[in-house]
């Protein structure tokens, strides 16, 4: 996938960007797209019971251009029997970061374009929704 390079005024790049209608999708792993795991019971990791339609729409959303990568609360000693479950189960994706903080609540600020899903039990279309969001004032 090729990226955008924007530069500012005097020549310098800044960081790339993806293509006009290319989406960077980062999808939880527990109680998102399989039963819900903590990580103090890591046994139950290698057969957690997939939802189907989180499969199906990951794929498509993959097969559609999109960049998929998963972002886990699970640790690093996790990857491989979450690698391992994610290749047997059939997702495609481009990248697994592990680590993420743990306990929800998430603020996310970054200087490209973020847009959040609070996923409630189901895949289904993304719809369009006006909804109160904090910004930094100007």
């Amino acid at each position: 996938m090729s990226h955008l390079i924007e530069k500012t005024e005097d020549g310098k790049q800044l960081s790339p960007s993806l293509p006009e209608g290319v989406k960077n999708y980062l999808i939880d792993i527990d109680g998102t797209i399989c039963d819900d795991i903590p990580n103090e019971e890591p046994e139950r990791m290698a057969t957690a019971t997939l939802y189907p339609d989180a499969l199906k729409t990951l794929n498509r959303w993959y097969d559609e251009g999109h960049q998929i990568t998963f972002f886990s609360s699970r640790l690093e000693e996790h990857r491989k029997v979450t690698e391992v479950w994610l290749k047997d189960n059939g997702f495609k994706y481009h990248g697994l970061l592990m680590g993420k903080p743990r306990g929800g609540n998430y603020h996310w600020v970054d200087n490209h374009i973020v847009r959040a899903t609070r996923f409630d039990g189901k895949f289904t279309e993304l719809v369009e929704k006006e909804v109160t969001i904090q910004v930094f004032e100007l």
